[in-house]
Formats: C-alpha cells, sequence, structure tokens
C-alpha cells in the first residue's frame, strides 16, 4: 500500500466528529463496506445505523472502507479508514447495499480485498477468509444477483438480527461451516450454499420503534448533506404507490414519537444546527406541523428528504424557507391524474399547484419536480399532460425550475414486479419530446440515460446466473454490459419482458410477507385506472397486504379501541 492511499484516508477522518477507535486486540473485527465513494456513503444514514450497531458491542471494532476509484487505478488493497488496515485481515466484510447499480462496485471491491469472489472457493479453502455479509433494501428485495458472492445475506431490517449475528461470531469465531450453519438457522438470514431450494427466507421488520435509533453518528463536511445531523422520523409509508419499492420494502409504516426526535435533535444541536428529517414521505409524519415549528424554536435549520401535497404542511414550507432551503422538491411522478391513479400516486393536480404556490410565496430559489416516464398504461397523452403542467407550474414559479425525466423500472414484491419494461427507443423518444416543449420556457430537464435504466431493470429482476455477468465485466458501459450477458448466453428480454403472474420469481427466495393475491389485486385496479388503499400509522388492523399480523395490528386495541371497519382482511 501506498503513502498516497492512506493519506487520502487521514485527510477525511480529520475532518470527523463522532469516528470510533478501538483497539483490535481480542475483538471481533468487522469491516462495514459502503460500495459507492466515501462522499455518498457517508450520506447515508443506513451506514451510520449499522455502524453504530456493530460498535455498540465491547467485543467487537467496526470500521468503515469505501468504493475507491483512485486506489483502484493504483491497485492498491482496500484499507478500513479507522487504523487503514487491509480488509483482508478483518473476520466480517459486511456490505449495506441500497442500489443495485452498486453491484458492480460490490464486486470491485471484493476483488480489491484481495479476498476470492465466489462464496463456494471461500468454504472449499484452507485459509480463513473473512465472512462476506450483505444487507440493505436492494438485497432485501432480490438478493439472488449477488447471492453467489456472499457467505449470507440478511432480508430486512438489520436492528433485529446484527446482535444475533454478532453471538454467533463470537461463538464460532474459527469454525467457519459451523457458523453458516448457525447463520443459515437464523430468522431473515439468507445462506445461499446451505439454502434448501424452493424455500423462502422471511423478511425482517423491527416492531419496537423504540429499539431503533437511525441518526447520523459521524459529521463530516465531505459528503452531499454536509455537516447535517439526519434522522429518520418515520419507516416506511402506507400510501401504496404501485412503482415504489421503498413503500414495499419497508412495511407496515411506523413512526417514531415526536419527543424522542425532538429529544435527539437537541443532543445533536451540539455538534450542528442542521437537522435533516428522513422518511419515505417526511409530510405524512403525523406530527409533522408540531415537529417542524419546535424544531425551528430550537433554533434548527431543517431539510427534507421528501415530501408529499396532498395535503402540503405550511408549517414544514415555511421553516424550510427560514432555515434557508434552496430547493423544493416534489414528486408528482405522471402528467395525468388518470396515470397518477393508475400508479397509486393519488395527489390531485390542485394540492400539486398548492405546493407549487407556497414555493413561490415563500420564494423558494429552486423547484425541482421528479416524474417518471414509461409507466405501464402510459401513452403521448399522458406525456402532453406533464407538459401542460410543467408550463402551469412555470407561470407560478418565477425562479429557477427543474424537472427529472427518470426511465420507470419494475421492482421485485411490487405491483409492477410483473410488467414489461418500456424499450429504450420509446422512452429517450418521450424524453426528447419533454426536452424540446420545456426547454423553450426556461425548464431545466433532466433525463436519466434509458439503457442504464434496463441494465438496472435487469439487475432488479434477475436470477444467480448474473453474478457471472458481474464477475466478467471489467469496463463498465452499458453496451459492455449487454455484450456480457450474451457472451453467458443470457437474453435480458426474458429479465425486462412480462413475466407471468403464476411464473417462479427470482424474488421468490425472499417472503416479503406480502401477500401475492394482494400484488395481483393492486396490478388488477391499476389496469382500472383505480387507486389502491392506504396503510398509514394510525390505520391499525387493516391486514390487507398481509406484512401484519394480528398481535401487531391490534397491540393497542384497549387504550386505542379501533373501529369495527378496521378489522377487515379483505
Amino acid at each position: 500500500m501506498t503513502w498516497k492511499h492512506i493519506k487520502r484516508i487521514r485527510a477525511h477522518l480529520e475532518k470527523e466528529v463522532g469516528t470510533v477507535y478501538k483497539d483490535w486486540g481480542g475483538r471481533i473485527r468487522v469491516a462495514l463496506a459502503f460500495p459507492n465513494t466515501y462522499y455518498t456513503g457517508m450520506s447515508s444514514l443506513a451506514l451510520h445505523t449499522v455502524y453504530h450497531l456493530f460498535n455498540q458491542h465491547p467485543n467487537v471494532v467496526c470500521e468503515r472502507t469505501f468504493w475507491d476509484p483512485e486506489s483502484l487505478r493504483e491497485d492498491q488493497p482496500l484499507l478500513t479508514y479507522e487504523s487503514q488496515r487491509p480488509v483482508v485481515d478483518t473476520d466480517v466484510f459486511a456490505f449495506t447495499i441500497s442500489f443495485e447499480m452498486d453491484y458492480f462496485h460490490t464486486v470491485d471491491m471484493i476483488r480489491q480485498a484481495r479476498i476470492p469472489l465466489w462464496a463456494e472457493e471461500r468454504a472449499t479453502s484452507s485459509e480463513q477468509w473473512p465472512l462476506i455479509l450483505a444487507g440493505g433494501p436492494a438485497v432485501s428485495m432480490n438478493p439472488e444477483p449477488i447471492a453467489p458472492f456472499f457467505d449470507a445475506l440478511v432480508i430486512g431490517e438489520g436492528e433485529e438480527v446484527i446482535p444475533d449475528i454478532v453471538a454467533l461470531l463470537e461463538a464460532y469465531r474459527d469454525k467457519r461451516l459451523d457458523l453458516l450453519h448457525a447463520l443459515a438457522r437464523l430468522p431473515g438470514v439468507y445462506v445461499p450454499l446451505l439454502h434448501p431450494e424452493g424455500t423462502s427466507v422471511s423478511r425482517l421488520w423491527v416492531r419496537d420503534v423504540e429499539r431503533m435509533s437511525p441518526q447520523t453518528v459521524i459529521y463530516t463536511p465531505d459528503t452531499e448533506f454536509g455537516a447535517m445531523h439526519l434522522m429518520e422520523i418515520g419507516r416506511g409509508c402506507g400510501r401504496g404507490c404501485r412503482y415504489c419499492m421503498a413503500g414495499y420494502v419497508y412495511r407496515p409504516p411506523r413512526e417514531q414519537p415526536l419527543e424522542r426526535v425532538l429529544a435527539w435533535a437537541q443532543d445533536a444541536l451540539q455538534y450542528t444546527d442542521r437537522i435533516g428529517l428522513v422518511s419515505a414521505a417526511v409530510s405524512d409524519y403525523s406530527r409533522i406541523d408540531e415537529l417542524a415549528v419546535r424544531l425551528r424554536e430550537m433554533g434548527a435549520r431543517i431539510s427534507v428528504s421528501s415530501m408529499r401535497t396532498d395535503p402540503i404542511s405550511e408549517p414544514l414550507v415555511r421553516a424550510l424557507a427560514e432555515s434557508g432551503t434552496r430547493t423544493l422538491t416534489i414528486a408528482p411522478e405522471a402528467g395525468s391524474e388518470r396515470l397518477r391513479n393508475v400508479i397509486s400516486k393519488t395527489q390531485q393536480e390542485e394540492d400539486l399547484l398548492a405546493a407549487v404556490d407556497l414555493a413561490e410565496r415563500y420564494r423558494f430559489p429552486q423547484l425541482k419536480l421528479y416524474f417518471m416516464v414509461g409507466h405501464p398504461t402510459e401513452s403521448d397523452e399522458d406525456i402532453d399532460a406533464l407538459i401542460r403542467f410543467v408550463l402551469d407550474v412555470r407561470q407560478r414559479f418565477r425562479r429557477t425550475l427543474i424537472i427529472n425525466a427518470t426511465p420507470f423500472v419494475p421492482k421485485p414484491h411490487t405491483p409492477f414486479q410483473w410488467v414489461a419494461m418500456t424499450e429504450a427507443t420509446e422512452i429517450q423518444r418521450r424524453q426528447r419530446k419533454i426536452q424540446k416543449a420545456l426547454s423553450r420556457h426556461r425548464v431545466i430537464v433532466r433525463a436519466d440515460s434509458p439503457q442504464w435504466a434496463r441494465v438496472q431493470g435487469v439487475l432488479a429482476r434477475g436470477d444467480k446466473a448474473l453474478a457471472r455477468v458481474l464477475a466478467r465485466l471489467r469496463r463498465r458501459t452499458w453496451r459492455q454490459f449487454f455484450r456480457a450477458l450474451e457472451e453467458e448466453g443470457l437474453d435480458p428480454q426474458y429479465y425486462l419482458g412480462e413475466w407471468p403472474q403464476d411464473a417462479t420469481l427470482p424474488w421468490n427466495v425472499v417472503d416479503s410477507g406480502i401477500k401475492a393475491r394482494y400484488l395481483i389485486r393492486e396490478w388488477r385496479l391499476s389496469l382500472r385506472g383505480q387507486p389502491g388503499k392506504e396503510c398509514p400509522p394510525q390505520a391499525r388492523g387493516c391486514l390487507r397486504c398481509g406484512v401484519c399480523d394480528w398481535a401487531w395490528a391490534f397491540r393497542e386495541e384497549k387504550e386505542h379501541p379501533c373501529s369495527s371497519n378496521t378489522r377487515s382482511t379483505a
């Protein structure tokens, strides 16, 4: 390893507050990997949460490592940050993977660590290699494309299982095969080498929010959010948008109590006055108005990850403006009410425009609108409606207006998991139509690559055969990816085309808790242009989708009796 490589790491460490340093002597050594840059990884609340969960155990030392293109080019071994030691010298190499596109970096990091890529090769080796684990949203929805690389994968929320994994690491530290068998017996842990064919692993989710403490633990200016303190005020979303992976991977929706969130903020104000509220839809937090007002009274400057407009929270918008937030972001996702009903993003145009009017009233320098292109049943009429809507917004909002036109990618365990992905040429045609119509009206149009979206679609709905493709790739272009598919004898249309609803799906290895008949019913409602049912945290006892059971749904019935219509199991 070179001093230049170590110097880059130490330059980051010098700016950090909250970093945990422990002696390695006698402890279980964990390298926590985020398969993207330091700048991106340190913006991930998942990384902070898992780092804290491991390091709260006195017998564990957990250090971070990131994908670093410079050290890759220099052919340097992968190092941990805190002590700059080789990852290959640790006991556990644990990845948190949020996005399918980071699978490429995951392969890079395993190779850069000088560790055999395939789990089977490590299992039969006489050498003692680190145990390689993974978790995160992408893994929890469909682990199969990367399963052959990993000894074990956590399906669901790590808070539920990390203490049990640590206990097994202590018990079977030098007995790899015994450890794999013990991990395979843990709920929510998928051990590909030992997994019985045709069975599934149930997704873990945390029932007691008091066990969750998802907030920033290390502050650094070298990240997208600077020295902001991020805290998750709610997990999951009950809106039921049919395209949304997050809305299904984190069911049921759960909220942190207001007083607990305020206590987190009070502690964070010792380090920074910038507080970032994180949730699938921050404005759906049941006490968001009060939270926004009280945070401002405490002197906090507020940012949010996302917000709905039905209804819009004016106290939150006002707090954001007072905090100096430069961009207000809303996500109509589709331009026509018909298509918003199809995808079950049931925001009315008047709600969306009310949010735009607030952005103008509070003089936000920038307004950003997120749309998807290529939704099921989308037509040119829907694209025309999108253009008309944005032009209406342009009339109301005088400053910088940006729209994102992102290709729709069908995701596992959603009602759209069976649908075909729109061809890249057609998505590109629609994106160009939007660009041509809006750019002359001073609207900045950003359009993600349809070709790369198809790569994401293959990875999202892939099987174990894709591991060979990921292992084969050395140059990362979308053309090289599809060439590698062809060389492995794989047809991209198999992954991107329509799937029969009775097909055996690669991601059936995961039991998300959501009943297949519920997803089929939602898909059929979408074809009729009808939105689905919602499950906000206060709607206890619906039991529709299958994730909740009676113990969860009616756990507070004595204190807060449910009305009779909440007991429907339809």
